[in-house]
Parts: structure tokens; C-alpha cells; sequence
């Protein structure tokens, strides 16, 4: 009976894979032909049918922006630059997006501490910390079985630094996995979708504003209370706005 379940979910994930793919070079080809709304629908199956991807959000983002719908597109390539974080084509397509946005925010200045910080935690996703962390200690193993069945004294000395260097390697990749996940699971990023959006001073109807944001914008959720969510800026501004003005990236 189990090797039945096992068959019957492996080709149910088979048949899965197959219609994704179908799917994603029928959208791409859409896309190829201008037919962006189309290439829209199917590439949001595929999400619906549980698929996630860098390359499935950046081609989202892509069709959005060419119909120059700026939330939408911003939040994909958002998505996908998550996803890779280092992607040079996403980061270029995100600039383009963002010049299309009417908020223009100067993020507060940070200490060269804390920008090296960033730059390094974020260079690679937790996920990918944790992998480089794992080959690390695999390396290590290699090299402690070396240096035991080594027999000459310089190649026991290698091994043994390579060994040590290996396992210093391996702590400080997974230490990098643990920091970024604690900064994964601290942000929570969102995209304004309302085309203007009043940030209002406390979450009620009788809220004065404070400020007004655009389709577009990204802005940090920092607290939620009914159907209002309390907002932080790059800049260092705060608000409360309506839940339905935002669409959480996470």
C-alpha cells in the first residue's frame, strides 16, 4: 500500500512539474509576442499552483512593467531579488521600475560598520549561507580524514590548516545563514498598490494625515491593529495605513 501512495504522489508531482513547465513556455512565448496580459495570467497559475521562483517573479515584473503598471512590477522584481539577491538584471529592471514611482525617499545615512554588514549578511540568501556552510564542513571532513591517514610531517601540517581553515569557514557561513534569517524574519517589506495612499498619525478613521504615499513605494511593516498597519519609511518616517493600500512582499 505505501509503495502505491508513493507512486501514485510521485507521478501526481511529475504531472505537477510538466504542467508548470508547459505553462511557463507558453506565458514566455506570449511574452515574446507582446501579449503581456496573457503571459500575466499563466505565469499567476503557475504561482497558483504553488510554483516560486526567481526567474517566474522577474518575468512577471517584466510583463507588468511593459504595460506600465508600476506597483505590480516593483513588487515582482522585489520577489524575485529575494529570492537572488545579487541578481544583476533584477536590480537593473527594479531601477527602471522605481524611476516610474512619484515618492522620492532618501534613506537615512549608516555607519560604513553597518553597510559592510548589509553588503556581506546579504550578499547570498540564508539558504544559500547554510549550503556554502554545509560544503565548508564537508571540505573539513575531507581534510581531517587526510591528515589522519597522511604520513609525511608537511603533508599532516596542510591538511591540518586546511582542516581548521575549513571548519572557521564553515562556522562563519552559518553564523552569515543565522543573521540573515533573523533579518528575514524581522523586515517585513511591502509594496504600496493604492494608486495615493494618506499615512495617517494614529489607526482610526479620525487619523490626521501625516503624509502621503504612491503606487509603487516600499515601505517596512513594523505593527498591525484591525485593518491598519503601522509603516516606516527608509527615511525614518512613520504612519499608520490602510491594510488594503499595501501588499506584503513575504
Amino acid at each position: 500500500m505505501k509503495k502505491i501512495l508513493f507512486i501514485l504522489v510521485l507521478c501526481i508531482s511529475f504531472l505537477g512539474y510538466s504542467q508548470n513547465n508547459d505553462l511557463f513556455k507558453k506565458a514566455t512565448e506570449a511574452y515574446n509576442d507582446g501579449k503581456y496580459d496573457t503571459a500575466i495570467k499563466d505565469y499567476l497559475a503557475i504561482i497558483d499552483n504553488g510554483k516560486h521562483s526567481a526567474e517566474l517573479y522577474y518575468n512577471l515584473g517584466n510583463a507588468y512593467y511593459k504595460l506600465n503598471k508600476v506597483a505590480p512590477s516593483i513588487y515582482y522584481y522585489e520577489k524575485a531579488l529575494l529570492l537572488k539577491p545579487n541578481d544583476p538584471e533584477i536590480k537593473n529592471n527594479l531601477g527602471y521600475a522605481k524611476n516610474m514611482t512619484l515618492d522620492v525617499i532618501n534613506p537615512l545615512p549608516v555607519t560604513t560598520l553597518r553597510s559592510t554588514y548589509n553588503k556581506v549578511i546579504g550578499y547570498y540568501t540564508f539558504d544559500e549561507w547554510a549550503y556554502i556552510s554545509i560544503l565548508f564542513m564537508l571540505l573539513f571532513v575531507v581534510a581531517y580524514i587526510a591528515f589522519k591517514f597522511f604520513n609525511y610531517a608537511t603533508q599532516k601540517r596542510i591538511s591540518f590548516i586546511a582542516s581548521t581553515t575549513f571548519l572557521f569557514l564553515s562556522i562563519l557561513a552559518i553564523t552569515a545563514a543565522y543573521f540573515n534569517y533573523s533579518d528575514f524574519k524581522k523586515n517585513r517589506p511591502a509594496i504600496v498598490f493604492n494608486e495615493e495612499s494618506l499615512v495617517i498619525g494614529e489607526p482610526n478613521s479620525r487619523g490626521k494625515e501625516v503624509f502621503k504615499l504612491h503606487q509603487g513605494t516600499k515601505v517596512f511593516v513594523l505593527d498591525q491593529l484591525k485593518n491598519y498597519y503601522k509603516i516606516k519609511l527608509i527615511d525614518g518616517k512613520t504612519g499608520w495605513i490602510e491594510q488594503e493600500d499595501l501588499k506584503e512582499l513575504k
